[in-house]
């Protein structure tokens, strides 16, 4: 007889766990299958964010940025540092143990919560009395059954089309983690977030890194002031970012790839690389899921077709995270799965999609939540903005990092924050104030008002919020 649950999740990643674990603080019965392996065969949940994506990308970057300091900036310390060597493969696996630790973790927060735990790959075998049968193909072959069902299978690496991942050298997100030495020349195709984080760990490591990006502006959804203001530093850096490329035929060889572009001169290029990375999108996850067992929708991309609540079309069949509609981020996925175990106990879960903040780990740091300034004018809304740059921060200039600035767009007539934009230092932390701020439909006369700890580099986000009344104290 197949183990019988309240609830069962497919998919262990932010969105799966996550939504896991709120079932059963709710007092649901609850099973979670995710199939991630780690190197010897053991489970390893936490989905592309833990395993290759998020986390040992920051890992990296932290990694990449000691050795950047210590080679070029320690000196204004007065800390002397001779003959600074990266050792790659520890920086490996270093990753690889921050990885593993938070593998670990999820898998005690199962136990602790009593979230019963599948490794292998779950899928719909079809209809049950009074829910759904599904399969576990794992070490063994398992059939569970479940009143409802959360799917949170994630999403996989958009190919170029007849340039498949080899992981050796054409690389997605997954190999651009492992790549054992520092390549000498790095090109990566697609100037969004993985893009400009990996590029950056292997330009800080020595490699000459070339960004080839097929969109004439660059970091399109992010503020135009903020987006220029990021990219001076990136070509300061030598970070070689060309727009407006159209990339042809590519070749793999045994020594490296070859990609042929034009540029947006119409010039044709040819550029030689020892690795490649693609970072052009990514796609929803839903190979071997079996959605036809049941009549699950699926749209024209395979994403799962959801209502404003997560549910499918199917009763008591949810989804969340990125193999549904919205942005592909981890916490966006979180909190989809909180919110969907909340629906199911008869409480009212809620995800504001307006108050989602958006973060690139470069150096600087980029940041962001809410409206743009064009998608303002766009939408013809009217709007005071107020600017603040670091190098007015006490504490940025301390910290001898003085790059960049604090942006805030306000309503014109009612002075509600409508988006906050920032780049520089540490902002992916900056951020939170102003995502609390717009969740309480907070203005900026508010953020004004507000104490900050002196010197300390929030006080550049209530200077900015002082800004849209023109009234800055420190510059």
């Amino acid at each position: 007889m197949s183990k019988q649950f309240d609830v069962v999740v497919i998919g262990g990643g932010p969105g799966g766990y996550i939504a896991a674990i709120r079932a059963a603080q709710l007092g649901f019965q609850v099973a979670c299958i995710d199939e991630w392996k780690n190197a010897a065969g053991g489970p390893a949940p936490g989905g592309t964010c833990t395993n290759v994506g998020c986390i040992p990308s920051k890992a990296l970057l932290q990694s990449s940025e000691h050795f950047e300091h210590a080679n070029h900036h320690f000196a204004d310390h007065g800390i002397t540092a001779t003959d600074v060597k990266m050792d790659v493969a520890k920086m490996i696996a270093r990753k690889d143990t921050v990885v593993k630790q938070n593998n670990d973790g999820i898998l005690y927060l199962f136990k602790k919560n009593k979230v019963t735990f599948f490794h292998g790959r779950g899928s719909f075998a079809g209809k049950a009395e009074g829910g759904y049968t599904l399969n576990v193909a794992g070490k063994t072959e398992e059939s569970i059954t479940a009143k409802q069902v959360i799917i949170a299978t994630g999403s996989n690496a958009r190919a170029l089309p007849g340039t498949p991942f080899d992981e050796v050298n054409v690389l997605s997100n997954d190999g651009a983690l492992r790549v054992g030495a520092v390549p000498k020349k790095l090109a990566l195709i697609g100037s969004g977030v993985i893009g400009l984080e990996m590029g950056s760990v292997w330009r800080r490591l020595g490699a000459e890194v070339t960004i080839l990006e097929g969109l004439p502006t660059f970091l399109g959804a992010v503020d135009e002031q903020i987006a220029k203001e990021a990219k001076k530093a990136f070509d300061k850096q030598g970070l070689k970012i060309e727009l407006g490329v159209k990339v042809g035929e590519i070749v793999n060889g045994k020594n490296g790839v070859t990609v042929n572009y034009t540029n947006a001169k119409g010039e044709a290029i040819v550029l030689d690389a020892d690795k490649l990375i693609v970072s052009i999108g990514r796609v929803p996850n839903t190979i071997g899921l079996n959605a036809e067992a049941i009549g699950l929708q699926l749209d024209e991309r395979g994403a799962i077709v959801v209502d404003g609540e997560c549910k499918t079309n199917v009763p008591g069949v949810w989804a969340v995270g990125d193999v549904v509609h919205g942005p592909m981020l981890a916490h966006k996925a979180e909190e989809e799965g909180v919110a969907v175990a909340e629906r199911m106990a008869g409480q009212h879960g809620h995800v504001n999609f307006n108050t989602i903040p958006w973060v690139i780990y470069t150096s600087p740091e980029i940041a962001w939540v809410g409206r743009t300034e064009q998608q303002l004018k766009a939408d013809g809304v009217a709007y005071k903005a107020g600017t603040f740059p670091f190098l007015a921060n006490g504490r940025a200039r301390a910290l001898g990092d003085t790059t960049g600035m604090v942006k805030f767009l306000a309503d014109a007539t009612t002075d509600e924050i409508l988006g906050v934009h920032m780049v520089g230092p540490q902002v992916s932390e900056l951020i939170s104030e102003a995502v609390v701020a717009m969740e309480f439909r907070a203005s900026a006369e508010d953020i004004a008002r507000i104490c900050h700890a002196h010197p300390s580099l929030s006080e550049a986000t209530k200077e900015a919020a002082l800004a849209v009344d023109k009234r800055t104290l420190n510059f």
